[in-house]
């Protein structure tokens, strides 16, 4: 999240690069964001585009102490969607469909600036959508004193360490441990990080399934199912990370697209996409890869990707591009450059 009055210290990926003389590609190769000791992201790990605060940033490549940041919530905070997601007490798949209201699309923020940034909220405005919410009780969700007593960018750091001290932990041990609700927060956080790390296991031993990663893992046999489904998804969205990177390198060195780190969805049909936002000047605001049709340009860059209707989309302002479901960055470049190049409707 960003702190309270510290919008102006928001710093992308590219801002980084750019401070440390570096090529944007150079930056992802080199990956000088994760030595020790460097500022840790303020986005959220899942985040489409991670930001840093780059008054940490500076103090750090400049061999000074790096400042703190405020740990106390303030209703100014700009939340992104997971974290304004976990604020509500919903699934980011949900905040997405109620980010639409009026109440929040007056609210956003984008960070940075413009159609290419990431959306965030003041926590003040999701606190006051939340008041509002119809739901259990007066206002929805939980009452007024029973909210999460840590920082919610602490959350998954300190259940981790609770998992990792008993893998067995129980979703009453975490709340009654850290002071946080049991539903949704303890149990979302426990089911993601077993999941990950899930994951973590099956990548590096390839030969274990994902059901006996968590058997050796230790974790609850009543765990198994949630965890084994969100690794098995993390697992596929790994997958196929590199290439759409690979893609949207590729487009922001040749100047056709904003830099971004892509974010992969898993869709309702479990069916993956994922979105890169086109630069100014080009014929569409975005380009989206589904791994059914391949990729398409998009009529929209708020929500390029749109809704699944199991349906290949078709209309105008979209092209299908490639030969493939995984066509090489140079064909899609080719075919950008060319408008009349593609078609209506996928090829595979």
């Amino acid at each position: 999240m960003i702190r309270a009055g510290r919008l102006k210290y928001a710093q992308t990926m590219a801002d980084l690069a750019a401070q440390l003389s570096m090529p944007l590609g150079t930056f992802r190769n080199k990956k000088p964001h994760t030595q020790e000791g460097h500022p840790a992201p303020i986005s959220s790990p899942t985040s489409r585009a991670l930001l840093w605060d780059s008054e940490q940033t500076k103090a750090f490549h400049a061999g000074q102490p790096v400042p703190a940041l405020p740990k106390v919530d303030d209703d100014e905070d700009l939340l992104d969607r997971h974290e304004a997601a976990a604020e509500l007490g919903v699934s980011p798949a949900s905040w997405n469909k109620y980010k639409s209201d009026p109440k929040l699309t007056d609210r956003v923020v984008m960070v940075p600036a413009g159609d290419g940034g990431t959306e965030h909220w003041p926590r003040r405005v999701v606190r006051e959508y939340k008041a509002d919410r119809p739901g259990r009780g007066a206002g929805g969700g939980r009452r007024t004193g029973s909210g999460d007593m840590i920082p919610r960018d602490e959350i998954l750091p300190r259940i981790a360490e609770l998992l990792d001290a008993n893998p067995a932990i129980t979703l009453t041990e975490v709340a009654d441990t850290l002071g946080v609700a049991k539903f949704p927060t303890a149990q979302a956080g426990l089911a993601q990080l077993r999941g990950r790390r899930i994951a973590d296991l099956v990548e590096a031993t390839p030969e274990l399934t994902p059901l006996e990663a968590a058997e050796g893992l230790g974790y609850p046999t009543v765990t198994h199912r949630g965890a084994v489904t969100i690794a098995e998804a993390e697992l596929r969205i790994r997958r196929a990370r590199p290439y759409l990177q690979q893609v949207a390198d590729a487009l922001a060195e040749a100047g056709v697209a904003e830099p971004v780190q892509v974010e992969v969805r898993q869709l309702q049909g479990e069916h993956l996409a994922a979105a890169v936002p086109l630069a100014a000047g080009q014929s569409s605001p975005a380009l989206v890869w589904d791994e059914r049709y391949g990729w398409r340009t998009a009529t929209s860059r708020r929500h390029p990707i749109g809704k699944d209707v199991g349906t290949a989309p078709e209309g105008e302002g979209i092209r299908y591009l490639g030969s493939s479901i995984r066509p090489r960055p140079t064909e899609l470049l080719e075919q950008l450059a060319d408008n009349r190049k593609g078609s209506k409707r996928p090829k595979v």
